[in-house]
């Protein structure tokens, strides 16, 4: 299959999500992941190509800052270096046997919207120096385009009609999160650091804190549910 072309800013990070895709064991739960992100940066650059981002500049940075987030969680991993809390789940359980693949995609999309983007909101800020008010725009562009595809990942991910039943734990595991719900909590947070923007010792506590929080969420979609 021809691989997409992304813009230049772009291609960096792209490379080396495909670069893990091609060395990741497909069922490892980080794999699981990086192949859904792979998906949305890459559509997220086809976007921007088409020009539905009215500044190139500032949807290119935001996107990539975001993906620096989770690049940075690979190598902390990679390396034996400690791991942000948000992301220690899925690292923990990314060969568990008894955790589905859709349930490592939402963990990780939790990781990565919950803690990773107010951050990568703040940090685009601080580059362009515009307030987060600038980025209100693309910031909802983002998630649009993630909600886009969150339906399809839901369904090449989601086990067999078998597993579907209305009792069935998993379907209330899973039917318990919302990327919505986590868009708009990852926007106010990223206010409410930017408001602490001058107080770095408030801003580690609010982001130690939001980390610590978003690893519980990803702690429980990753509950075990059987072979």
């Amino acid at each position: 299959m021809a691989q997409m072309t992304v813009g230049v800013s772009l291609g960096p990070v792209v490379a080396r999500m495909r670069a893990l895709d091609g060395r990741l064991h497909p069922r490892d739960g980080v794999a699981v992941f990086n192949r859904v992100y792979l998906a949305v940066t890459e559509e997220l650059g086809r976007r921007i190509g088409d020009g539905e981002f009215p500044v190139v500049r500032t949807a290119e940075t935001l996107a990539v800052r975001f993906a620096e987030r989770y690049l940075a969680a690979v190598d902390a991993a990679s390396e034996d270096e400690p791991v942000p809390a948000c992301w220690r789940p899925l690292f923990q359980y990314r060969r568990h046997p008894g955790v589905r693949p859709l349930q490592h995609a939402l963990a990780g999309i939790n990781a990565h919207i919950g803690h990773d983007l107010p951050i990568a909101v703040v940090a685009t800020c601080r580059a362009l120096a515009v307030p987060p008010a600038a980025l209100e725009a693309d910031f909802d562009r983002v998630g649009d385009t993630l909600v886009a595809l969150e339906e399809r990942i839901r369904e090449d991910l989601m086990p067999g009609p078998d597993l579907l039943e209305v009792a069935d734990p998993l379907t209330h595991l899973l039917g318990s999160w919302s990327l919505d719900r986590a868009r708009d909590a990852a926007w106010s947070s990223a206010r409410l650091l930017w408001t602490l923007r001058d107080r770095p010792d408030f801003v580690r506590e609010v982001t130690d804190s939001l980390s610590a929080g978003v690893g519980l969420v990803g702690r429980c979609l990753l509950t075990p549910s059987g072979r």
